[in-house]
């Protein structure tokens, strides 16, 4: 990488994209991993004591890993214009698998040995268990990494669509784990259970978790947003346990009754759809109206502008710096685009008073900086990949 360049975009990068804490994200990571990997050792050794073999565990590990790929594949393709920063998308999916898997696996034995079942019986305390307990549970630990985002990660939360985003990918590490634990009992029962419970929740409801999670992340990135006050994060909260909950009782009730929470789930499917929708247009809109602004500065000319607000023109910007510059002019144009579109989203966030002033004032000239030194090298390039800009 060209040293300016390099020097140059670590200046700007500094508290942008790795953003803060850094600290916290990587012990979350690793935490999240240790307990992960006590998951995985118990039910390994569940999976030996009960059977003799370990065929009954790589069965569950392959199938629940199975639609994950395809389903984080088209969850990150809602990201495409505003990608969140890698680490943190990793640490939310980690959080998800490991830590809150871990935890509420615990708090959901002891709930139901130490309340619900002496309480209600053996039959009756499982059943309070799933509805109420696990609910209560599960929400409210998915939901503490919306709050951590909040938190820490305050700048990355722009709209309903940092909202499916985050949600999804604690959401889906919570269901890989927890899927690997089902699948297991149902092994050890036999292969056609194994296979009908792998259609009920690996094909027929694998985003189940992300939209019970849904209403917290929403509730959060809205009051991030200066939207909402935070009482509506409490309601966000209870609205996640009440879907949760109406899934869990349905299915205790039978297929029929379940297929009344499948088709609330669906509807708030299609819902999220036509909201991401609406997000994206609104943050084209914000590179329209904010963008233009700075082209007296040579950040953006009238083509830079038409770029930045087309996802077509955006791949195909980066492809033909690869092909000109290489992977540096490649990375160059991604800083440029990221930038960009976050400074739109800043302004968004500032004209609506949403903003500490003196805070996100410092992270506009990181932003401008970073989309500055992306340009320049750009323009350096032979032959230049963004011409300089003419300021007539």
């Amino acid at each position: 990488m060209d040293p300016q360049f390099q020097r140059l975009r670590q200046a700007a990068l500094h508290g942008h994209v790795t953003g803060r804490p850094p600290g916290l994200l990587i012990g979350v990571l690793v935490v999240s991993a240790l307990g992960a990997g006590l998951i995985v050792l118990g039910t390994l050794a569940i999976s030996v004591q009960a059977s003799g073999d370990t065929t009954p565990f790589w069965s569950a590990v392959v199938l629940a890993a199975l639609p994950v790929p395809l389903l984080l594949a088209g969850i990150l393709a809602l990201d495409r214009l505003e990608p969140e920063p890698p680490v943190v998308l990793l640490a939310a999916f980690a959080y998800g698998a490991g830590l809150s898997t871990l935890v509420a696996g615990i708090l959901n034995d002891v709930g139901a040995a130490t309340i619900t079942v002496p309480a209600f019986g053996a039959h009756g305390g499982e059943l309070v268990s799933a509805v109420v307990g696990a609910p209560l549970i599960e929400e409210s630990l998915k939901g503490l990494a919306l709050l951590f985002l909040l938190h820490g990660r305050r700048h990355d939360l722009d709209g309903i669509t940092d909202a499916v985003i985050y949600a999804a990918m604690v959401g889906l590490g919570f269901a890989f784990v927890e899927n690997i634990t089902y699948y297991i009992d149902a092994a050890l029962v036999g292969g056609e259970q194994l296979a009908v419970l792998f259609v009920l929740r690996g094909l027929a409801s694998p985003l189940a978790h992300p939209l019970f999670t849904l209403p917290t992340a929403v509730a959060v990135v809205a009051f991030s947003m200066g939207r909402v006050r935070a009482w509506a994060i409490g309601a966000g909260w209870l609205a996640a346990v009440g879907l949760h909950a109406l899934w869990n009782g349905m299915a205790s009730l039978g297929l029929g009754q379940l297929a009344v929470a499948w088709v609330v789930l669906l509807i708030e499917a299609v819902v999220v759809i036509v909201a991401v929708v609406r997000d994206r247009r609104a943050h084209v809109a914000a590179i329209g109206r904010v963008i233009p602004a700075y082209s007296p500065y040579g950040l953006a000319s009238p083509a830079d502008v038409a770029m930045l607000m087309d996802l077509k023109q955006r791949r195909g910007a980066r492809r033909v710096a690869r092909a000109t510059g290489g992977s540096v002019a490649r990375t160059a144009m991604a800083d440029y685009q990221q930038s960009a579109t976050e400074l739109a989203l800043l302004h968004d966030r500032l004209d609506r008073g949403a903003a500490d002033d003196e805070v996100h004032e410092a992270r506009r000239q990181q932003l401008l900086a970073l989309m500055g030194s992306a340009r320049q090298y750009l323009a350096l390039t032979r032959p230049p990949v963004m011409a300089p800009f003419n300021r007539g």
